[in-house]
């Protein structure tokens, strides 16, 4: 199966994994509508995708705002004559701990992933509903939005939202036959090349050269074009049965999340008063308990950082 006569909207596609996926769904058959803030980066990416032989269109726009939303249904509807695919990568970041993290650095982060996701999506679903023909809603998650970082509360709040607005979609959108899928890529871009853990596999993939199979493999980290096959998966016919779910992937693995299910559970003849709690949870609960934050191996001894 191919992409032909479809047509794709790819946020915060500019550049990076937002890039990749507009050019693997472009070189699939898809018609793209490529959106960024940046004007240069916008155009860049558009004529990467036509000197290829793809078919696509700009809208230099931040998302959040439903007149952004509107107008990037509109582009596709009337440069390419249907919608059928949304990619919802757009975003930012403005890391800090906690007690330092403004208002601005959390309602920034909020309004781009999660208001943006939310506008541009409702936009999308009202179009594809009235065609009557089905549709693709694909949004980008991460690892922290599933187990949290440190530093991220803005970024973990609004992958994890993600998440939950796109099972919800995936029970309201079934019976108009489209479906709601949630990515947690893993990849070498911007954001993981600051973070020295993956300052090997960073600098193999900027010098074209082969990832280490340490990084590929062991911890699924890869490069954009290795997340880009299953966003164009999932925009296709092939994954018509394929909705509300959470799959993160990233150089040689693929991986399906759970949705939260209970640990532990556990009764007890009049509730659990303070009392039971504090003699029980010692040796019922404690064990239970789930961790916090990525577990990374650690790395082997050629791949550590220089010492600073």
């Amino acid at each position: 199966m191919s992409l032909h006569g479809k047509v794709a909207i790819v946020t915060g596609s500019g550049r990076g994994l937002g890039l990749a996926y507009a050019q693997e769904l472009a070189r699939r058959g898809a018609a793209v509508v490529v959106n960024d803030v940046d004007a240069e980066a916008t155009a860049d990416a558009v004529a990467t995708i036509e000197a290829s032989g793809g078919r696509a269109v700009a809208v230099v726009a931040p998302v959040g705002p439903t007149e952004t939303a509107k107008e990037l249904v509109s582009t596709a509807v009337e440069h390419f004559g249907r919608l059928d695919i949304l990619v919802t990568n757009a975003g930012v970041l403005r890391d800090s701990v906690l007690w330092k993290m403004s208002d601005d650095d959390f309602d920034t982060v909020i309004n781009v992933h999660l208001r943006g996701t939310f506008t541009t999506v409702r936009e999308a679903v009202q179009h594809m509903r009235q065609a009557g023909e089905g549709g693709r809603i694909i949004c980008v998650g991460s690892p922290t939005g599933q187990r949290g970082t440190f530093g991220q509360t803005n970024y973990a709040a609004a992958k994890a939202g993600i998440v939950g607005m796109v099972r919800t979609w995936a029970l309201e959108l079934k019976r108009a036959g489209i479906t709601a899928n949630t990515v947690v890529p893993v990849a070498a871009t911007a954001m993981t090349a600051t973070v020295p853990y993956f300052a090997a596999a960073v600098r193999a993939e900027a010098n074209g050269e082969p990832m280490p199979a340490f990084f590929r493999h062991e911890l699924g980290f890869g490069t954009a074009d290795d997340v880009a096959g299953l966003v164009a998966f999932l925009g296709s016919d092939a994954a018509a049965s394929v909705t509300g779910q959470v799959i993160g992937v990233g150089g040689d693995r693929l991986q399906i999340w759970t949705h939260p299910e209970a640990a532990l559970t556990a009764h007890r003849e009049g509730g659990w008063t303070y009392d039971a709690l504090v003699e029980a949870w010692p040796t019922r609960f404690a064990g239970a308990a789930q961790s916090v934050g990525e577990r990374f191996p650690k790395l082997p001894e050629e791949f550590e950082p220089a010492p600073s």
